[in-house]
C-alpha cells in the first residue's frame, strides 16, 4: 500500500473515533453517615394522564457522566447547577418522578426548610426569564408548592440547556427540613411531570446537548469506597456491569414499569406467582411489595416486624438466610442475604433491617412491587427511552463492585461537596 492512502486511512480512524476520556466527566463525592431512619417512598402515586410522544433523539452516542454522593449506603444524589454563573444544588436524580425543583431565595419566611439548604437567586444570574406559573407537588411524606422559572441548567459537562424548573416557596413538611438533598431532578416520563413541564432529559435531547434519551445509573454499596456511585447520561459503562444486559420493555411509560414473572425466596416460597407489576425506582430505598406478599417474604427470611412495615432481622443469620430472586425477561436476577439486608454499626453495635417493606399502591398506579436502591446497587440498571421507532425499555446487569473499579476519564472539572428520598 503506497504512504498516501495509509496516511489517509489512519486519518479517517483518528476522526471517527472519539479519546475514550473525552466525554467523561468524574466529580468527587462525599460520604454522610446518619442513623437509621424511615425509609418509605418520599413520593406521592397518582393516575397518570396520557403519554405524549417522545422525540426522536439525536445521533451518535456520547455518555456523560455524573457522579451520585452515597447517604447512610442507602441514599444518593448528585450535584448540578442552575443559572449564569452556575448556582450549585445537591439533588436526587429520581426515576419515580418528571420535575426538577430547588429551593427559592424568595420562599416563604416560616419554610424551614428553605432556610436550612442553597437557594436559588434570580437576581444573580444574568440567564434568568421568569414564568410564574405556579405549581405544587403532594408527596407520600411531603409537599411543596411554588413557582416556574426558566434559566440554564449545568450537569456533568452539559452546559446552557434551557430548562423550565420549580423554585420551591413553600415546604411545610419536615422531611425536606432534614434531608441532605436541596431538590430533586426527575428522570421519568413527560406524563408525570407537574404543570406539563418539559422533563430536563428531555430538553437536554431537544436542544442537541445530548445524542440519546438514555441514562444509567451504577450504585456502589461498598461502605468503604470513595465513589458512591454514577449516574451516566446519553449510555452506559460498560465497566460498570457484566454483559449482557438483559432488556425489558416498559409497560406503561410513565414510571418505568416493567413486567416481573415472579419473585422466589430460596426454594420454599413463591410471590407474585402469576405475573405482577414492578418500577424500577432510584428514589426509593428499598424494595417494596404488597404487605401480604411482603409479610410471607419477611417470614421467611426470620424478619421480625416492627411499625411502618419494616422488619428487624437477627444479624448472626445473615449467612444462613435463603437468596430473594426476581424473574425479570425470562432471565433471574438473585440478591444474597448480603445484598438485601441492611446493616448499621454505631459505636461498635450492630442493627440490621430487612431490605423488603410493604407498600400496598391503590389502583390505579398499583398494586405493583417497587425495586429500589436495594436491588440497584447489585444491578446495574440502563433505562432507555426509545424513538419513534423502537419503545421504552430497561436494560439490567449484574453490577461490577467489588470486581473492578471504572477506568478514570480525564481531570475533574470542579470539585463539589454535594439524601436522597427513601
Amino acid at each position: 500500500m503506497s504512504p498516501l492512502p495509509t496516511l489517509l486511512l489512519w486519518l479517517l480512524l483518528l476522526l471517527t473515533v472519539e479519546p475514550a476520556s473525552a466525554s467523561l466527566i468524574r466529580i468527587p463525592l462525599r460520604r454522610v453517615h446518619t442513623g437509621h431512619r424511615t425509609l418509605n417512598p418520599l413520593r406521592g402515586w397518582r393516575k397518570p394522564a396520557a403519554t405524549p410522544a417522545l422525540g426522536a433523539p439525536s445521533p451518535g452516542d456520547k455518555p456523560t457522566f455524573v457522579p451520585l454522593s452515597n447517604y447512610m449506603n442507602v441514599q444518593y444524589y448528585g450535584e448540578i447547577g442552575l443559572g449564569t454563573p452556575p448556582q450549585n444544588f445537591s439533588v436526587v436524580f429520581d426515576t419515580g418522578s418528571s420535575n426538577l425543583w430547588v429551593p427559592s431565595i424568595r420562599c416563604h419566611f416560616f419554610s424551614l426548610p428553605c432556610w436550612l439548604h442553597h437557594r436559588f437567586n434570580p437576581k444573580a444570574s444574568s440567564s434568568f426569564q421568569p414564568n410564574g406559573t405556579k405549581f405544587a407537588i403532594q408527596y407520600a411524606a411531603g409537599r411543596l408548592a411554588g413557582i416556574l422559572s426558566e434559566d440554564k441548567l449545568t450537569i456533568g459537562g452539559i452546559m446552557n440547556a434551557s430548562v423550565i424548573f420549580g423554585e420551591a416557596l413553600w415546604e411545610p413538611s419536615l422531611v425536606f427540613t432534614f434531608a441532605r438533598f436541596d431538590g430533586i431532578l426527575g428522570l421519568a416520563f413527560p406524563v408525570l411531570a407537574v404543570g406539563g413541564v418539559r422533563p430536563p432529559l428531555d430538553v437536554l435531547v431537544d436542544q442537541g446537548l445530548l445524542d440519546k434519551p438514555v441514562f444509567s445509573f451504577y450504585l456502589n454499596r461498598d461502605p468503604e469506597a470513595a465513589d458512591g456511585g454514577e449516574l451516566v447520561l446519553g449510555g452506559s459503562d460498560p465497566a460498570h456491569y457484566i454483559p449482557p444486559l438483559t432488556f425489558l420493555p416498559v409497560t406503561i411509560p410513565a414510571y418505568w414499569q416493567i413486567h416481573m414473572g415472579r419473585v422466589k425466596v430460596g426454594t420454599g416460597l413463591t410471590l407474585c406467582a402469576q405475573g405482577c407489576a414492578a418500577i424500577l425506582d432510584t428514589g426509593t430505598s428499598l424494595i417494596t411489595g404488597p404487605t401480604e406478599e411482603i409479610r410471607a417474604l419477611n417470614t421467611a427470611i426470620g424478619g421480625i416486624s416492627l411499625l411502618v412495615g419494616e422488619y428487624l432481622i437477627q444479624c448472626e443469620t445473615i449467612p444462613t438466610l435463603p437468596p430473594v430472586s426476581f424473574l425479570l425477561g425470562g432471565v433471574w436476577f438473585n440478591l444474597t442475604a448480603q445484598d438485601y439486608v441492611i446493616q448499621i454499626v454505631r459505636g461498635g453495635f450492630r442493627l440490621c433491617f430487612s431490605g423488603f417493606q410493604a407498600l400496598d399502591l391503590p389502583p390505579p398506579a398499583g398494586p405493583l412491587w417497587i425495586l429500589g436502591d436495594v436491588f440497584l446497587r447489585t444491578y446495574v440498571a440502563v433505562f432507555d427511552r426509545g424513538n419513534l421507532t423502537s419503545g421504552a425499555r430497561v436494560g439490567l446487569a449484574r453490577s461490577r463492585f467489588g470486581e473492578t473499579e471504572p477506568p478514570r476519564g480525564g481531570p475533574a472539572q470542579a470539585q463539589f461537596s454535594g439524601w436522597r428520598l427513601g
